[in-house]
């Protein structure tokens, strides 16, 4: 089965992220120039949360609240849940499902590598069934019925 690991290597190194204390905006701005739809927050050297543009929209654009007033930390999911390098996707995927997110922060001994979202693992779910269809198909053909 295909891995964080190999999901992550089919992706752009940048970790994309903003601090606590900087405002939404910036956030937001991050989100739009890197063509993503959330972004990590990372105080020090380490992962303190995660914003999507969901919580914008609902915490900050939906009670009228000014995103160049109010600070990420206020609208972040704080300690988000995270998988590992070696985690298995159908994991992250049913993980996902479950609880109702998009994004997962993975970590290599308890440092912050990047970010997989649903459609990096649908991505790399349907590559692996491409291949085993090819593999089936050349089975076929090649060791067949009169093969």
């Amino acid at each position: 089965m295909t891995t964080v690991r190999n999901a992550l290597a089919q992706k752009s190194d940048a970790l994309i992220h903003v601090r606590s204390r900087d405002m939404v905006v910036e956030a937001l701005q991050k989100m739009r120039d890197n063509r993503v739809r959330s972004v990590l927050v990372i105080d020090d050297g380490v992962l303190v949360g995660i914003v999507t543009q969901g919580d914008c929209a609902i915490k900050v654009l939906l009670p009228g609240l000014d995103a160049k007033q109010t600070q990420v930390g206020q609208v972040m999911t704080a300690n988000p849940v995270t998988v590992r390098l070696d985690h298995p996707l159908d994991g992250c995927m049913a993980m996902m499902s479950q609880r109702g997110f998009r994004h997962l922060p993975v970590l290599d001994a308890g440092k912050v590598v990047g970010v997989i979202s649903i459609g990096d693992v649908v991505k790399n779910i349907i590559r692996d069934l491409e291949h085993n269809v090819d593999d089936l198909m050349g089975f076929i053909m090649k060791d067949g019925p009169g093969g």
